[in-house]
């Protein structure tokens, strides 16, 4: 199995016209740790996926979306 969440958060933070730092901001965190998370280097816990899905407006499963592949 592999995730598509760091595409993911990527496509939808530009779909908001936001940046990596006012994303950062929204996750109180810095801009590295969203660079981080759209690179790969890392993946978001839990309670930062849920965040970030509520920021995006999106559900939990949009933003995992899980495949196969």
């Amino acid at each position: 199995m592999k995730t598509k969440i760091a595409e993911n958060i990527k496509f939808y933070r530009k779909q908001l016209g936001m940046t990596q730092g006012q994303l950062a901001e929204k996750l109180h965190g810095k801009k590295s740790l969203v660079s981080n998370y759209e690179n790969g280097y890392s993946t978001p816990d839990i309670f930062t996926l849920c965040r970030l899905a509520e920021i995006f407006d999106i559900t939990l499963d949009e933003l995992v979306e899980w495949s196969d592949d």
